[in-house]
């Protein structure tokens, strides 16, 4: 008879190669493939396509049809989210938020990194009737976002080598888009000029911990119509005080 310590013993072994599964996922921006994550975690290959299997099955991870390769799943979003909950950092760049909304008029957002992009956890909404709508727990577009381009920036995430078009404006030749991450970098800030959708504006800036380490993006985004190129540019001066001053309280 299998003894209840010897049970849990055996109950925490599968919970840490499943992690070590997650942890080898994180680690990889692109896809892994079964052997080279039996490779990566020292776990058999029959172990690993086992664990692939049942974390696929609650979508923390996702199997990609076209190669047959994994990557981490949506649904880790949502638990991040769960946790993002009661974070302190949300709390303390609320008001930051705030400020944002009432010197531009429009949208303010908060994003962490998570993963291979970055994830909105906060917003303060535009008070106008025609707005830009954010929403906690969408990624950015890492080609075609504001917020998206400060994370490949900070992060030295690798460019991927195909880069999908979501609107007539999107950067899709990785060689430009490695020259605006670069003037990007130099500059302190990003834009994005209707590339994930038509007709919306937007400018981010990076918040820093002490060593240099991307720890939030604060952006503002807006109709194109009304947020143009004076209006974003004077967004940049509010959203690097702001990002700025957050940073100061988080030494």
């Amino acid at each position: 008879m299998t003894s209840a310590n010897e049970s849990t013993e055996r109950l925490i072994a599968g919970v840490e190669r499943a992690v070590s599964v997650l942890m080898a996922l994180a680690d990889e921006p692109g896809q892994l493939g079964t052997n080279e994550l039996a490779r990566r975690t020292g776990i058999n290959a029959s172990t690993v396509s086992r664990l692939l299997a049942t974390l696929a099955r609650d979508e923390l991870v996702q199997r990609v049809p076209a190669t047959g390769r994994y990557r981490l799943g949506l649904r880790l979003i949502q638990l991040g989210n769960a946790a993002l909950a009661g974070v302190e950092l949300r709390e303390i760049a609320r008001p930051h938020l705030v400020a944002l909304r009432e010197a531009t008029g429009e949208t303010a957002t908060l994003s962490v990194p998570a993963g291979d992009t970055a994830v909105t956890v906060d917003f303060v909404q535009s008070p106008s009737t025609v707005r830009s709508v954010a929403e906690i727990g969408r990624p950015s577009v890492p080609h075609a976002t504001a917020t998206g381009k400060v994370y490949l920036a900070w992060t030295g995430t690798p460019i991927a080598a195909r880069l999908p078009a979501l609107t007539p404006h999107t950067i899709t030749d990785p060689r430009r888009l490695a020259d605006e991450v670069a003037r990007v970098r130099e500059q302190g800030w990003a834009q994005a000029r209707a590339e994930r959708e038509a007709e919306l504006h937007a400018v981010a800036v990076p918040v820093l911990d002490p060593r240099g380490e991307l720890v939030a993006i604060l952006a503002v985004q807006g109709p194109a119509g009304r947020f143009g190129e004076r209006e974003m540019a004077a967004a940049v001066a509010n959203l690097r005080e702001r990002a700025a001053a957050l940073a100061a309280t988080l030494m």
